[in-house]
C-alpha cells in the first residue's frame, strides 16, 4: 500500500517541484521515507522495530501536510480523494502497529 501511495505521488511531486523545488524535495523525502521505513521496521526486533514505524508514521504525516501546503499555495489544484484515502490507510495502519 505504501508503495502504491507513493506511485500515486509521482505526478504529484513532479508537478510540485516544478512550481517549489524545496517543497517537492521535502515531499519526496518524506513519501519515499514511508516504505523505505515500513520494510525496516518489519525486520527490526524490540525497540528498533517500533521506532521506524514511528518514523514511517511521522513522514507519512509529513507527506499529508506537504500535500496541503501545496494545495494551499495552488501549486496543485486538489489532491485526489484515492491519493489521500490511501494516505490515511497507511497513517491508520501504522497508528495501530506502533501501539501494540
Amino acid at each position: 500500500m505504501a508503495v502504491e501511495m507513493l506511485r500515486m505521488l509521482r505526478p504529484v511531486i513532479e508537478r510540485v517541484g516544478t512550481k517549489d523545488p524545496n517543497l517537492g524535495d521535502q515531499l519526496r523525502r518524506a513519501a519515499t521515507s514511508v516504505p523505505l521505513n515500513l520494510s525496516e521496521g518489519a525486520y527490526s526486533q524490540g525497540r528498533n522495530e517500533r521506532a521506524r514505524w514511528h518514523t514511517a508514521m511521522g513522514s507519512a504525516a509529513e507527506v499529508r501536510a506537504c500535500l496541503d501546503v501545496a494545495e494551499a499555495l495552488g501549486y496543485v489544484d486538489s489532491v485526489n480523494e484515492e491519493l489521500r484515502s490511501k494516505l490515511d490507510h497507511v497513517i491508520g495502519t501504522l497508528h495501530r502497529l506502533t501501539r501494540r
